[in-house]
This record gives structure tokens, sequence and C-alpha cells, in this order.
């Protein structure tokens, strides 16, 4: 079976900027032998976390909606791709409420000390970030890497690499930077590469 990835889009825009680089990077998964199931993250419908602490004693959310069916193929993926705008020099909304709602994992590794990720799976898994920003600022995408590297850590996919590109108000178009095109093609293959060789060991 191949490797199985998922490609988180935080951007509402389906053919923007951030759509545009994510999709590079899923073609040089896909050519380096991985399945990719790219999730509209904005598209789905869910509530932000409530602080029901249900997932202290429980492996899953008391909250039953979209995202709910993410617990479980979250335990089960080889590696996830994460792609989004930055937005008040952070992760945006819908994006940084589904991360949220990884109180599940959160949980059961730091509470109940029950990872839900078994260590064997661990080993391979590793997780792209692919962002923009507006401004042409030193500092454009400390916020969204913090938030990423907790979200890798609570969910035992470890941070991987990264493509960044700022003063996208200047740039405009993302395809007009071939470099950081091929950069996320680039990581995309490298990162699957990787996991297929881990996975082959």
């Amino acid at each position: 079976m191949a490797p199985q990835i998922i490609a988180l889009l935080g951007s509402p825009r389906p053919k923007g900027n951030t759509a545009k680089l994510m999709n590079e990077a899923v073609r040089g998964v896909c050519d380096a032998g991985c399945e990719v199931e790219i999730v509209s993250v904005p598209k789905l419908k869910f509530s932000p976390c409530k602080e029901i602490f249900y997932c202290q004693e429980h492996a899953t959310c008391a909250i039953k909606d979209d995202v709910t069916p993410y617990f479980e193929k979250f335990r089960d993926i080889d590696g996830l791709i994460v792609a989004t705008p930055v937005m008040t020099m952070g992760i945006p909304g819908a994006l940084k409420s589904f991360m949220d709602r990884f109180q599940v994992f959160f949980m059961a590794k730091y509470f109940r000390k029950e990872p839900l990720v078994i260590p064997e799976k661990k080993a391979h898994r590793r997780t792209l970030l692919l962002s923009i920003g507006g401004m042409n600022i030193e500092n454009d995408f400390d916020g969204v890497i913090l938030s990423m590297k907790a979200f890798c850590d609570i969910i035992d996919c470890p941070y991987w690499d990264e493509v960044l590109q700022n003063n996208m108000d200047g740039v405009i178009d993302i395809t007009t930077r071939p470099d950081v095109m091929k950069a996320a093609y680039d990581k995309g293959y490298h990162m699957g590469e990787l996991i297929v060789r881990d996975m082959a060991e």
C-alpha cells in the first residue's frame, strides 16, 4: 500500500496562491509514490474546541461534525502537508480551529500518557509547511511556524521542512516565482521519497 498523505489547505481560495503552491507539493509527493487526500479546511462544517474535556478520558471528541473522521485518519497517515496564508501574523481561523480540535491527541499523549500514534508509525512520519505572507517583513512567519511545530508535536507527525514566501502584496502571483514553485515540488517529492524509503526498511 502506498504511503498515505493528507494535505490541508488553510486558504478559502481553491485557485489562489496558497493552493497553487500546495498543488506543486502534492504533485511532488505523488510522483514519489504516495497517495494524497486534499482537505479544503474552510469548506468543512465544524465547531471550534469548546473545552468540554471529554477527550481527557476518551480517544475522541464529544463534538460530532466534519472534523470527527480526521481523528482516525491522523492516527494512520504517513505524512502531512499544510498550506496556509499568514493572517494577522498567524494561522487563519478555520485552519487554526481545525488544529485546536486535536486536543484529542494532546490529552492522550500528555494527560493520559497514551499517545494515539504508535512509535513505529511516528518514526517515518513527516510534515511539510507551505506558507505565504503579504508583508515584506523579517518575522512574517514566526507565529505560523510556532503553531505548526506545536501541532506537529501533538499529533506525532514531526515538523520536517518548509517553503515560505513573503511580500506577496508585491509578488501578486506565486507562479511568477518559479523558484518557489519548484521548491514546493522538490520538497514534496523528497518528503515522499524519504517516507517510502523508511516504510520499506
